[in-house]
């Protein structure tokens, strides 16, 4: 299969008293359709990888490829305009607008980029059906439960029908039951859809829910290995 994904030789330094190396020359490649995690110890640099891989952070030195596009090459404006097109992202918290309802916060990046209201309304309406939540639309994020919540995220980082999804801990502040639902959720959706992750996450659970394993210690990957079985418990009914 195709990569979607391919960095090569990536490195990432913190300036400051005592430089700190985040990457230490990091190559990766994530498959179209595949659903990797990326593990490892705090400070590790999994985030600061997932950063650098999708354009949110620079990194010193090194290639990073989206479709066969590379980052460095591109302007700070189009590599915005690349995420905003063919990227969804979702965080450990949530980050919704507590004064807007459920759809207003899915339909809120159409909005900002230009696509007419009756239209972006259509689409996080969509998006939040994907996600079992087209009853709760109404529903400002106080008056949701955690998974409720993460999945508005979801949903809204599907709104804009994306290539890829980068997820950094997205089960990090929920209990263990409805952290699966949220793993079980974005399976479907890889499944069925064809969506890729890559989902940075300490919980191992949520690693062998996915298709591969990398994991990093000092700013390298130490590892890499398949999941053979994928292993999804869930309620999830939507």
């Amino acid at each position: 299969m195709a990569p979607i994904v391919e960095a090569q030789q990536v490195h990432k330094t913190y300036g400051g008293k005592v430089a700190v190396t985040a990457l230490a020359g990091v190559d990766l490649t994530v498959a179209r359709g595949e659903m990797v995690a990326i593990m490892g110890p705090s400070g590790c640099g999994k985030t600061t990888l997932l950063n650098c891989l999708s354009g949110l952070d620079r990194f010193d030195s090194g290639d990073v490829r989206i479709e066969g596009v590379s980052l460095p090459a591109m302007s700070d404006r189009e590599r915005t305009e690349h995420r905003a097109r063919r990227m969804g992202f979702v965080f450990q918290f949530y980050n919704l607008m507590p004064v807007l309802s459920a759809v207003e916060n899915v339909e809120l990046p159409l909005l900002v980029a230009g696509v007419r209201a009756r239209e972006a309304r259509r689409r996080a309406l969509d998006a939040l059906a994907l996600v079992g939540l087209e009853a709760r639309a109404a529903h400002r994020p106080e008056e949701l439960s955690g998974g409720e919540r993460q999945r508005v995220t979801i949903a809204r980082s599907l709104v804009n029908d994306p290539a890829l999804v980068w997820a950094d801990e997205p089960t990090g502040d929920l209990d263990s039951e409805k952290a699966m639902d949220v793993v079980a959720l974005m399976r479907r959706l890889n499944r069925e859809r064809g969506l890729t992750f890559v989902i940075v996450t300490h919980d191992i659970a949520v690693g062998r829910a996915t298709d591969r394993i990398v994991r990093m210690l000092d700013g390298r990957i130490v590892d890499d290995l398949l999941v053979e079985v994928p292993d999804v418990r869930s309620h999830d009914a939507a």
